[in-house]
C-alpha cells in the first residue's frame, strides 16, 4: 500500500488507516471479530491506526489486539471526555487520562496525542486564551512530549472554521478533519487544508464516507425524504448517475477521492469487519482517480457548495428523523 509522509514528524503513514470508533462496542460486531479486522489492516499493509477514550472500549479492544504485534504501526489517541465528570482544564485529570490510554492500549509511548474537539468549546472549553489557543492542555501536552510519553502532538476536530485559527498557532504536529472533506462535503478546502499546509502538519481525514451517506446508495434519493432539500438530492441523482457511467461502487469512488489529494497523508476507513477492510484496501489500492473523474466529480459538488440550512448534520437514510431541534 502507498505510503505518505505524515506532516514533518519523520513518519510514512499508509494511505488509508483504521479508524478505532467501530472495532469497539459501537460496531456491534464482537470483539473477536474486530481483532480479526485489525490484524487483517496490518496484513493488508494499514499501519495508521486512530482511536480516543470517548470512542466506548476502543482503545481496550485495541490494546488486546495489538499486544505482541511486532509489526510496526503507528497510533494515535486523543484527550477528551474521561475521566468523568471530564474538565479539560485540570491538568491532574488530563494526566490520568494518558495515563489510562497508556494501560489500555498497553503502550509505554503514545505516537500521536490530539487534544478532542478543540474547536467546539460548548463541548470541550480547552483554552484560557482564546487569542493564542492556550490552556493547561497545552502544558500537558509540552510536558507529555520532553518526558518521551508522546511523540507528537495533534488537533482532532470537526469544524471548517473554528479549526484553522488553532491549527495556524503552529503549535501542532498532526491535524485529523473529520466530516468536512468528502465527495460531496468540500468546506475543510476553504481554510482547514490551507491552514495545515502552511504549518506542514500531517493530514488525517476522517469519515471520508460521510457517516456512511457515501457508504451505499439509498432509496430516499429516489423517492425523497421530508429531510433532504432538493439541491441535495438532485446532487445525489447527478453522483448515482455517474457511478452508473464510471461502473465503480459509491464507497471506492469516495475513497479514492480523498487520496487523489496528495495533501492528504492518510484518511481513515470505519471498517468492522475482514470483509470490510478488504474492500477498501481494495479500493485505495486502485489509486487515484483520473483528472476527467475529478473534474466531473468537482461540478456535482459545486451544485451544493455548503450546507443546505437545517440539513441533519448526519443525513439519516434509512433511519426515521422528526425534524430539526428547536431553534435559538
Amino acid at each position: 500500500m502507498e505510503k505518505r509522509p505524515l506532516g514533518q514528524t519523520g513518519i510514512s503513514v499508509s494511505v488509508l488507516g483504521m479508524g478505532g470508533l467501530f472495532v469497539s462496542q459501537v460496531g456491534g460486531k464482537g470483539r473477536e471479530q474486530a481483532q480479526e479486522a485489525i490484524h487483517r489492516c496490518l496484513e493488508l499493509g494499514v499501519n495508521y491506526i486512530d482511536t480516543a477514550p470517548s470512542y466506548a472500549d476502543s482503545e481496550e479492544v485495541l490494546g488486546l489486539a495489538l499486544e505482541g504485534v511486532s509489526q510496526p504501526y503507528v497510533i494515535s489517541t486523543k484527550l477528551g471526555g474521561r475521566p468523568e465528570p471530564f474538565d479539560p482544564k485540570n491538568k491532574d485529570l488530563l494526566r490520568r487520562s494518558i495515563d489510562n490510554s497508556l494501560k489500555l492500549l498497553k503502550k509505554d509511548v503514545i505516537d500521536i496525542l490530539m487534544v478532542h474537539e478543540p474547536d467546539r468549546p460548548g463541548q470541550y472549553d480547552w483554552w484560557d486564551n482564546y487569542d493564542n489557543y492556550h490552556g493547561p492542555v497545552s502544558e500537558i501536552l509540552d510536558e507529555l512530549k520532553s518526558e518521551g510519553i508522546i511523540r507528537f502532538t495533534g488537533l482532532g476536530g470537526t469544524s471548517a472554521y473554528q479549526l484553522p485559527p488553532i491549527i495556524s498557532t503552529g503549535n501542532y504536529d498532526v491535524v485529523l478533519t473529520a466530516f468536512n472533506y468528502s465527495l460531496l462535503w468540500r468546506e475543510a478546502e476553504f481554510e482547514v487544508l490551507p491552514a495545515a499546509k502552511r504549518q506542514k502538519v500531517g493530514i488525517v481525514v476522517g469519515s471520508p464516507l460521510q457517516q456512511g451517506a457515501l457508504a451505499r446508495r439509498y432509496k430516499e434519493v429516489e423517492t425523497g425524504a421530508r429531510w433532504l432539500s432538493s439541491p441535495r438530492r438532485q446532487q445525489f441523482q447527478a453522483l448515482y448517475k455517474f457511478l452508473d457511467e464510471i461502473e465503480i461502487s459509491l464507497p471506492e469512488l469516495a475513497l479514492r477521492w480523498v487520496i487523489s489529494n496528495p495533501d492528504i497523508s492518510t484518511t481513515l476507513m470505519g471498517a468492522r469487519s475482514i470483509e470490510e477492510v478488504e474492500k477498501n484496501v481494495a479500493a485505495v489500492n486502485s489509486g487515484p482517480l483520473t483528472g476527467d473523474m475529478m473534474n466531473q466529480l468537482r461540478e456535482i459538488a459545486n451544485m451544493v457548495p455548503f450546507r443546505p440550512f437545517e440539513e441533519p448534520f448526519s443525513l439519516p437514510f434509512g433511519r426515521d428523523y422528526a425534524g430539526p431541534w428547536h431553534a435559538r
